[in-house]
Formats: C-alpha cells, structure tokens, sequence
C-alpha cells in the first residue's frame, strides 16, 4: 500500500492508554494513516524514518499564553516554540488589543497565518481589563461577533474583572458573558480568578466562567475540580504539594499545563511548554501523565479533536525524543513534514515591519519634567500615613502597607523618606492622566526604570529614587515609541527598543532574549529580587491582581475593587 511517510520501529505514546507501545506509523496527507505492527513489507513510502526506539509523542500544545509575553511577532514565537516541540497554541492578545482595540487582535491573527506552528486565539473579553485605567484601543460585543466570524477563535479569553462579575450585573463582562452563553453556548470560556473560593468561586462559575490559570493552591485546586473547573497549570503553580497532588488525585481529565506568560531571555535559555513537562517529570510525575497534560487535555479542553493524540486521522504533528527525563527533542513534525532536527541548522528568517505603519507611532506623550514627579496633595504641612506598593519575591501579587511621611508646601517629600516613587502617565493622548504612589520592598534601591509594557494598559510607569534618572528613562521610551530603560546616575545602563506598538519587537528571538538577560540583570544589580523581574515590574499596573497597584487614574485596591488615596484617612 502507497503512503507518504512510514516511522518505523518507534516508542509510540497512546494517549487513550496513558502508555507507550512499540510500534510503527504511517502517514498520509499529513494525517496519521495506521499505527500498529505493519511495517515495510506492507506499506510502501516515500519516506521511512528508523526511530531506533526513540519515543514518538504528540505535538505538544499550549492552550494559555500571552505571545506579547515574549515581546516578539508571531513569526519569532513560532520559530521559538516549533524547536521546543509546540506545534499549536492557543495564545489571547489582549496586549494587542488594548493598544489597538481589534485591529490589534487582527493584524496578530495576520501575523499568524503563515507560520509553522498552529496558531488558533482566544478572543481577548476584557479589554480593558477594568474601568479603572486608560487603554489605546477596547473589545466590544460587536467585536467579538466580527472576530468569531474569521473562524480562528477557539475560546473567550480569560476572564479578568471576577470582583465585576461577581458585585454588579450590569457590568460590561456580564454583558459580554450573557451575550455569548445566549448566541454562543458552545464557546469556551475561560478565567482568571485568583485566591476565589466556596461561594465566590460558585458565582463565577454561575456566571459562565468554568478554568482557572492562576496561582493554585491544593485547597483551591481542591474547591475548583468539585465544582467542575478545569486547571490550567503554570510553572508558578508547580510546586511539590501541587504536583503531588496532581500526581495522587484522580484528576487527569481536569488538568493541562500552559505558559501563560514567558520572558524572552527565559525563552531562550529553557523552553516553552516543554519545559515544564520536563519539570513534571523531574518532579516525580510519570513522563505518560505529564505528557497527556501537554497533549490530550489541552486539545480537548480547547474542542480540537484533530490532534493532541497518535492515531489515526488526527493531524501528524509528533517528536522524537530518546530520552524522557532529559526530554532533548532530536526531530519535531508538522503535519507529516521534518520542521526541526537538532543536528541540522535552524535559522530564524527575520522580517521587518510586518504591522501596519501607525503601529510603529502609538506613543502619544509629550517628553516630561521635573514636575510631573512632583507629589502635589491639597494638605496642610505635617506628618501623614501613606499607602506604600510592597512588592516581594515570589509573587506578581503585592501588599498593601503603611508609614508615615512628611509634606510641606503641598508636596510629598517622598525623595526624603526610604520609598520609591512609582508613577504612571497615559500614553495614547487620550486624556493625559497621570498618578503617582510610594513602592517598596524587592525593587531597585537606587536609579530608575521606565516601561511601557506594563500591563494591560501599557501606559508609561516609571519607579525611581531621584527624579532626575526618571526624567531620562522616561523620556529615552518616549523617544524609543516605546519600550524598557534602566538608568543610574544619568547613565541608561540598558534598555529594550520595543516599537510595535510599544510593546514588540521585530529582532531575531537571540537579540530579543539578550537584551531582556542584561536588563534583568542590570535591574538586579541596582537591588530587584525577584524570580520574574520584568514581569514583576510590568503588573504593577494590573489591576486586577492583588493587592495594591496603580493605573493611570491612580492607586486601587484590587480585592475591593476600588480607589484608594495615597494618604490613609484617619
């Protein structure tokens, strides 16, 4: 019999077995035709692969992830991801979407469409992410009919603002909730629900919203598979109890891993997704059960029953590894074709400028002054409790403390006290808005940095010691049209050009990656400790994880869902 590709004498994973079995392969039109026993002296192929007992394994599949995380194009990301053994994602850009509204969503989507990996999205449902902040651009119900239309959306995007939906029903996720559960029943809907538990968890649930990404703890884990949510697993979460539990529990179907977000230097140095099957299975799960959460129940979880499994008329996207505790990936497939071996060369082909031209211009701020650092409060002089930004290792979730500082002619004499300032200035022209507040703990002691990707608004945030090393970070962005500065003593010791809509770029993975490794580092010689320091940096402005951040309109404090002072009332 006429085939294209025979793998032959290959340790085959059965993902409805949970079990690797010796077998052989064939493949016809880039879909697995037999697996089994038969060989060479039944099948004739124009290819036969010897897999020498290497273990054969689906491609793997992220279904949670952020590709402007990575601060590169779609076509840097696949390039990235296909020698790491991901051959299709799921990733929502409500990056994009909030500089750019759904032409954002759109142009990404463009962007995708002739790249390697399979590239499917989730429609971003909360842009922006609250009320309390300034965006570029918003997605509206109008929108997500438009982008449902294209036939590349396989979910709603993770669901942000659970204090709205679970406080006020008239809020516009609620809006956007209804509508979809009443003209799109079938439509996944996924969430972002940190620390919710018993009834709280219950209404979110009621509302639609049925997986979580977060942070997980057991008891949490416990409480959201009883109740029928499905865990999406990042590497934050792998921790010994979490893994044991996953491990011990009879919960393989309520599971998958996902990236959620990845630095690009980080990228670079360990992987995407198959990173962290390697660390399950270092961490004492059996490769099988970390390899099904990699592969079948994310494909399932996602509706995409043509792949995520080794059997016949699922798409042929498959590694070889020939050792699963190392997981060194030799050879990764693509529908029945070789798109990577590791002793054959694999350049990434770069182009430039492949968004529109106005994406290159959505910085809309004038360069700043000393003035806009001053703290101005219409108080008399004297001593007063502030609200300090605590942010600490470990965690993109900060603390909400308390000190006293002093004020004199109306200004905060924060330059005087043990604090940074942390300040943040709309960027689109929109409304010129800006808020300042106090930030301590694992940050820089001394210097500053400006960003403007800082999520999920990507206004200007800029944190500093002394307002003349914030002037120049902040202005080298603004300059930059956009981007990451360091600087110390009027020095820029390092910065990350990032001119896609202030949040991309277009350099190679390699460049990307460098520049990121030496900002991090150069951040962490000034006093940062932190185990993910830009992205630390970058969620101080979310406001939708806890506890105290601040946006454009100023400090909020996220659990109650509010605005708060920068002087505690008495």
């Amino acid at each position: 019999m006429k085939i294209d590709m025979l793998i032959t004498n290959a340790n085959v994973y059965n993902s409805f077995l949970k079990k690797f079995m010796k077998s052989n392969v064939a493949v016809v039109d880039g879909k697995f035709y037999y697996v089994g026993e038969r060989g060479q002296d039944f099948f004739s192929a124009d290819k036969v692969i010897e897999a020498k007992e290497k273990y054969m394994i689906p491609g793997l599949i992220d279904i949670h992830l952020h590709i402007e995380s990575t601060m590169v194009t779609p076509a840097t990301f696949s390039y990235g991801i296909i020698k790491n053994g991901v051959t299709t994602i799921v990733p929502e850009p409500h990056e994009m979407a909030n500089v750019f509204g759904v032409s954002g969503v759109k142009e990404m989507m463009k962007a995708s469409r002739d790249c390697v990996a399979d590239m499917f999205y989730a429609i971003p449902s909360s842009v922006p992410a609250t009320t309390m902040e300034t965006t570029g651009g918003s997605i509206e119900i109008a929108d997500i009919d438009e982008l449902l239309q294209t036939g590349e959306m396989k979910c709603l995007g993770e669901i942000m603002n659970f204090y709205d939906v679970i406080t006020d029903p008239a809020c516009k996720t609620n809006q956007i909730l209804n509508y979809i559960k009443t003209n799109y029943p079938d439509l996944i809907i996924e969430g972002h629900v940190p620390k919710l538990l018993d009834l709280e968890l219950q209404q979110i649930l009621f509302a639609g919203v049925n997986s979580d990404h977060t942070h997980q703890t057991v008891e949490g884990m416990q409480q959201r598979i009883a109740a029928g949510m499905f865990l999406e697993i990042q590497e934050k979460s792998m921790t010994e109890e979490i893994i044991a539990f996953l491990m011990n529990e009879a919960v393989d179907e309520h599971f998958c891993f996902v990236t959620d977000d990845v630095m690009p230097d980080y990228f670079q140095k360990y992987g995407q997704l198959n990173h962290l099957l390697k660390k399950a299975i270092q961490m004492g799960m059996p490769p099988e059960k970390a390899i099904y959460a990699c592969t079948y129940t994310p494909a399932k979880r996602m509706q995409m029953h043509d792949r995520g499994i080794i059997a016949a008329g699922k798409i042929a996207d498959f590694l070889l590894v020939s050792n699963l505790e190392s997981f060194i990936i030799e050879e990764v497939y693509k529908d029945g074709e070789q798109v990577y071996h590791h002793k054959q060369p694999y350049e990434q082909v770069v182009s430039e400028k492949s968004f529109p031209e106005s994406f290159y211009r959505s910085i809309v701020l004038n360069e700043l002054t000393a003035k806009d650092f001053e703290v101005s409060l219409e108080l008399e002089d004297g001593s007063y409790p502030c609200r300090i930004i605590e942010v600490n290792d470990g965690s993109t979730f900060t603390k909400e403390i308390h000190d006293t500082l002093s004020i004199s002619n109306g200004k905060l004499d924060w330059q005087e006290s043990e604090y940074g300032l942390i300040a943040t200035f709309e960027r689109y022209g929109k409304n010129g808005n800006r808020a300042h507040g106090l930030i301590s703990g694992d940050i820089i002691k001394r210097g500053a940095i400006a960003t403007t990707y800082s999520h999920d608004n990507h206004n200007l945030l800029v944190i500093g010691h002394n307002v003349e090393d914030m002037i120049l970070a902040a202005n080298e962005v603004i300059q930059s049209q956009g981007g990451i500065c360091c600087v110390l003593n009027g020095e820029v010791l390092s910065s990350v050009p990032l001119p896609v809509g202030g949040i991309l770029s277009e350099e190679p993975l390699e460049i990307v990656a460098e520049q990121v490794d030496h900002l991090t580092l150069t951040l962490k010689s000034l006093g940062y400790k932190h185990y993910n320091v830009i992205m630390s940096i970058s969620t101080l402005s979310l406001p939708v994880s806890p506890a105290l951040k601040i946006t454009d309109r100023g400090l909020i404090s996220v659990n109650e869902g509010k605005f708060v002072p920068l002087v505690v009332k008495p």
